[in-house]
Formats: C-alpha cells, sequence, structure tokens
C-alpha cells in the first residue's frame, strides 16, 4: 500500500508533462487534433474516413494552413483542449498499416 501514492504521483506528474508538451506543441493554437500531425500511411487512412469526420479533418487542416500563411494563431478560448482532443484517426490509420504489412509480406514471397 505503500506504494500506491507514490504511482499516483507519477500518473499525475505524467500526465502534466503530457499537458505540457501537448501546449508547447503549437498545433492546439491553430484548432488542430493530434491525428491531424501524423503523415505515414495517413492517405489510405483519410480514405477510410466517414464523410463528416473527413470533413471537419479538411477544415482543420484549411484553416491552421491559413492562419499560418498570415502567421495568427486562434483566440485561445478556440484552442483545441487536451481534454477534447480525440485520435478520430486511430482505427483507420492501424488497419492501413496492417494491411501494408500484410501486402509487403505478401509481396516478398
Amino acid at each position: 500500500m505503500a506504494t500506491r501514492p507514490a504511482v499516483a504521483a507519477s500518473g499525475q506528474w505524467l500526465d502534466g508533462i503530457q499537458k505540457w508538451y501537448y501546449n508547447t506543441a503549437g498545433f492546439s493554437k491553430l484548432g488542430l487534433m493530434r491525428d491531424d500531425t501524423i503523415y505515414e500511411d495517413v492517405k489510405e487512412a483519410t480514405r477510410r474516413l466517414p464523410e463528416n469526420l473527413l470533413n471537419d479533418r479538411m477544415f482543420l487542416i484549411r484553416r491552421a494552413w491559413d492562419l499560418t500563411t498570415r502567421q495568427q494563431i486562434l483566440p485561445k478560448e478556440q484552442w483545441t483542449k487536451y481534454e477534447e482532443d480525440k485520435f478520430y484517426l486511430e482505427l483507420y490509420l492501424k488497419e492501413a498499416v496492417q494491411e501494408r504489412k500484410e501486402r509487403e509480406e505478401w509481396e516478398k514471397k
């Protein structure tokens, strides 16, 4: 039982570091989510997205591009909050990566 508070404290410490990094990364100031910053295998994953998620993603990326070209950021109340950020692309990305790896293995044979 003596280790329980240390584990809880280290979890809070790690969560604090994750939130700090999230806020200093800068993409939240443009209204982007973590999945909007991924490059690898994204083309196939985005092809699988439902239309509403794809439209939301395109809006976020276009808005971020516009803000970047004008060298501006969103007002603080519009920044993506750590708690509101969702891994909306994760499932589709895992499927795309798995299929790519299977295809590569198949082609090796």
